[in-house]
């Protein structure tokens, strides 16, 4: 399963890899940014809960691609998956997301634990080599102080934050246990084609949503709250370049845009885009909402000179752009 220690940078290249959550929203563009890379085979996880096999489509009919419909909490499940598949490196993207902590709070810190657990304990057994967890800003609740790096305190505002944080957690426990090689990205708010708009969305697609059907945005709360939003390219080059860096072994590293904008302003800047000039519901404040987020990114650029090449309004064009044809695709189907 080993790769011949090639320096400080590694590559994905002629490696097995798997990647939990592969057919959600950040874990399929993940598969895609892999590909680039030209493993010797890619092979995703997903129990197809959340995550959409429109979101993998064009990879399944690749001879290099094997799609596996299993829960990543299953031990032998993944376990056999492992050993039939020879895997090499383990992108944990797998979590129930926070929006559906809100309804289903025990679920959420149980499950989201329970995966990171049974894939480190597979780690631990030797049968894979490399993990990189995927965090979340959440674990650092609201701002103390901007922008945040990643000795910011952690302050989870919602039991899917605190599940979070006990996954990274329970990763870095096996690696000062065990010393294993595992490395954490930190994504901060992450937008682009193929998040979730349905139940449990973010408010971008719920609010490109909303316009396209002729509906009125809505703010919880004054709106006045920030976010750093990354799009999605550039929040999985990040995660790969966690993986790439010898020297992130052991750590916790933000990947963000190092910007916040705030959620009225956001919201407005949707409805110019798409030319809406109705007014904007205001609802009361959703519970557990953090109040401000803005990532520090100093510790990404250090160790593998990660830049995000997206600007706000580019990546949220991109966005509006695939939501609205999906939406004329769904009106003709």
């Amino acid at each position: 399963m080993g790769v011949p220690n090639l320096g400080s940078k590694r590559s994905l290249r002629g490696r097995n890899v798997m990647i939990t959550g592969g057919a959600g929203f950040i874990g399929s563009h993940l598969c895609d940014r892999v590909m680039m890379d030209r493993p010797s085979k890619l092979v995703i996880v997903d129990n197809f809960s959340l995550g959409k096999m429109r979101n993998i489509k064009s990879l399944r009919n690749r001879a290099d691609v094997k799609i596996y419909r299993r829960d990543a909490r299953s031990h032998k499940g993944l376990e056999k998956a492992l050993e039939d598949e020879q895997i090499s490196v383990i992108f944990n993207m797998a979590v129930i997301p926070l929006p559906m902590s809100l309804d289903r709070p025990m679920e959420t810190v149980l499950t989201n634990v329970a995966i990171t657990a049974n894939i480190c304990e597979l780690l631990r057994r030797g049968k894979f080599d490399t993990l990189v967890h995927c965090s979340s800003s959440e674990a650092y609740g609201t701002a103390l102080y901007v922008p945040m790096d990643e000795e910011h305190p952690e302050k989870p505002h919602t039991p899917y934050a605190a599940s979070k944080i006990a996954s990274d957690q329970v990763a870095i426990s096996y690696l000062k246990t065990f010393g294993l090689d595992v490395a954490i990205a930190r994504p901060f708010n992450t937008y682009g084609p193929r998040q979730n708009e349905l139940s449990y969305a973010g408010v971008i697609p719920l609010t490109i949503e909303r316009i396209l059907r002729g509906e009125a945005p809505v703010v919880y709360g004054n709106g006045r709250q920030t976010r750093d939003y990354t799009y999605v390219a550039d929040t999985v080059e990040g995660i790969v370049g966690v993986f790439a860096c010898r020297e992130a072994k052991g750590r916790i590293v933000n990947i963000a845009s190092g910007k916040e904008v705030s959620i009225i302003a956001l919201i407005e800047k949707i409805a110019k885009i798409m030319g809406y000039e109705g007014g904007i519901v205001h609802k009361p404040p959703r519970p557990g909402d953090v109040l401000r987020h803005k990532g520090d990114i100093s510790l990404a650029k250090k160790l593998f000179n990660y830049v995000p090449r997206t600007s706000f309004d580019e990546g949220l064009k991109k966005t509006i752009d695939w939501y609205s044809r999906e939406f004329k695709s769904s009106r003709t189907s």
